[in-house]
C-alpha cells in the first residue's frame, strides 16, 4: 500500500483520500444526479465472452480490487437516498 509515512500512527495516503470520500455531503441536487450517473450501479467490467450462445470466458467483476470501492458505492447510495427522501425524485432511471 501507499503510504506517506512508515510511522503507522500516521494515516496513509489511500486511507486519507477514503476518509475524504466517506465526509462528503450531499446537499445540492444537481450534485446528486451527478453522481448517480458518475457511478455505476453495478461493475462495468463484468463481461461473458460468447460465441454461437456458448460462453467462452467469463471475466470476474474486477471492482473490489478499487481501493475506493465502498466509499464510491457508498456515495452513490447517499446520492440516491437524497434525491429520493429530500427531493422526492424518481429514482428508478439511475437503478
Amino acid at each position: 500500500m501507499l503510504s506517506l509515512i512508515c510511522n503507522p500512527t500516521k494515516i496513509s495516503l489511500l486511507q486519507l483520500i477514503a476518509n475524504k470520500l466517506d465526509a462528503i455531503e450531499i446537499n445540492n441536487p444537481k450534485m446528486a444526479q451527478l453522481l448517480c450517473r458518475l457511478i455505476p450501479s453495478h461493475c462495468p467490467f463484468e463481461r461473458d465472452i460468447r460465441f454461437c450462445d456458448r460462453v467462452l470466458l467469463h471475466i470476474p467483476p474486477m471492482c473490489k480490487l478499487n481501493p475506493f470501492y465502498e466509499q464510491l458505492v457508498g456515495l452513490r447510495f447517499k446520492a440516491l437516498c437524497y434525491l429520493a427522501d429530500v427531493c422526492g425524485e424518481d429514482i428508478t432511471a439511475y437503478c
